[in-house]
């Protein structure tokens, strides 16, 4: 049987590069090499692509010590002989469907979720309408277009976010009129849109979906638990410190956690994703489940939340890549 040559696209000019390039390290490092031939194809910062990297030594590091795709190389074409795309890119231009309506003009099969689902699922303001209609609970939110926006309908603390942004970069906790003009200014660094959404009291809850032998599975969910100084579950405690643990399964219920299950597929159903997806809710202390976001292409480090989660289910990290690269291979006509 010959080996399938799998395209791990990663980097690119989102705010999320380095987050990107960490998922696609690991991958590289832990894809079944058996079955598959890993390319690891860099986009740099400002959209050159693709440069193929053979490891950590090839990458460039940013301020934080994290990778970075290098500005100068060698940079090709896609190969056409490459059967399948797999495309770790996180944020603006790579999750939001760019990418993928890119690969589709292009004619290159990719795994995960095409160009209305990322498009759609990036964007929380249009998310929130769509889980509205399949009857999911929302915090209640607004959107807003106008840095001079002035609150008239939100008790404190609150959320100023930008609509279509990751990893909660530009997500400001806001505590008093006072902090508002910073908030905004900082949301609409990354976003033309932004949404203003009240802040739920309660426990944040992750579950993954997985498209497994055609059928929509969900795992086990996990509780996001902040250890450290942060108020939220912000960029620093994702990636930069040691601030937040995640316990799986999540200390709740077994109706709880059954209910949660239930939901992340209906969101991931209503969205229209494929492959993968990450669900994140908030449960209130009356036990109300309200979904939060959905995340079509979650951070895919060893250490990541989406395959901790699977690892918690029975599916090691070799074996959910190679259920995602099976699961996006088999679409293909």
């Amino acid at each position: 049987m010959s080996v399938i040559k799998v395209g791990l696209i990663c980097g690119g000019e989102s705010d999320e590069h380095e987050i990107s390039c960490l998922s696609a390290l690991s991958i590289f490092d832990a894809i079944d090499r058996e079955k598959f031939q890993p390319l690891l194809l860099g986009i740099s910062q400002d959209g050159e692509g693709f440069i193929e990297l053979q490891g950590r030594e090839d990458f460039d590091s940013d301020q934080n010590g994290l990778p970075v795709v290098p500005e100068k190389g060698n940079f090709q074409a896609l190969d056409p002989e490459i059967q399948l795309l797999f495309p770790l890119l996180h944020g603006a231009n790579g999750e939001d469907g760019v990418f993928q309506g890119y690969a589709d003009f292009l004619g290159f099969n990719y795994l995960g979720s095409g160009v209305l689902a990322s498009a759609t699922a990036m964007d929380k303001a249009v998310a929130k309408e769509v889980f509205i209609q399949s009857g999911l609970k929302v915090a209640r939110g607004e959107v807003v277009r106008d840095k001079n926006w002035k609150n008239q309908n939100f008790s404190y603390p609150f959320f100023i976010k930008p609509a279509t942004g990751g990893s909660s970069r530009g997500t400001v906790k806001v505590k008093s009129e006072s902090e508002v003009f910073t908030a905004i200014n900082e949301a609409f660094k990354y976003d033309d849109k932004v949404l203003i959404e009240e802040a739920i009291i309660g426990r944040e809850i992750e579950c993954g979906v997985l498209i497994i032998d055609g059928e929509v599975k969900s795992s086990l969910p996990g509780e996001i638990k902040i250890v450290g100084a942060h108020e939220f579950y912000d960029y620093e405690a994702k990636y930069l410190d040691s601030a937040t643990e995640l316990l799986i399964p999540a200390p709740i219920s077994d109706q709880l956690s059954e209910a949660v299950q239930t939901l992340a597929k209906k969101a991931f159903t209503a969205i229209g994703c494929e492959g993968l997806a990450r669900v994140d809710f908030f449960i209130t202390n009356e036990d109300e489940i309200i979904i939060n976001e959905i995340n079509t292409m979650p951070g895919f480090t060893s250490k990541s939340a989406f395959p901790l989660l699977w690892k918690a289910t029975g599916l090691s990290y070799q074996e959910l890549i190679t259920v995602l690269i099976e699961g996006g291979l088999a679409k293909i006509k």
